[in-house]
């Protein structure tokens, strides 16, 4: 994934060659900052391996989070429209209870 966008690879680090000029750097120096650097590559790698991994498994369980809640709210609706359904009910006896008493004039 990171691959395509870095440039460098621990490899071209470490093959890399400089030419050397009259006052040049120390080809010492330069190797062991190269190393640093190899290092810190290698590490960003890792880094970057081991963050995908976490990326992986927490999208896994945000997936079975998200079906779990998807069925809770399913099993919710179906309670609320059962408990829904027994009120109004009770309510329409009731309604047609009071209609009947003033339509029949019954108390």
């Amino acid at each position: 994934m990171y691959q395509e966008r870095i440039l460098l690879t621990t490899k071209d680090i470490l093959e890399k060659e400089f030419k050397i000029d009259t006052r040049g750097y120390r080809p010492q120096e330069v190797d062991k900052f190269l190393d640093v650097i190899i290092r810190d590559y290698e590490e960003f790698f890792s880094i970057i391996k081991e963050l995908e991994r976490d990326k992986k498994e927490l999208a896994d369980d945000n997936l079975k989070l998200k079906q779990e809640i998807r069925g809770l709210r399913t099993k919710l609706e179906v309670l609320h429209d059962d408990n829904e359904g027994n009120v109004s009910n009770s309510d329409l006896l009731r309604r047609l209870s009071n209609l009947e008493k003033i339509i029949y004039g019954k108390d």
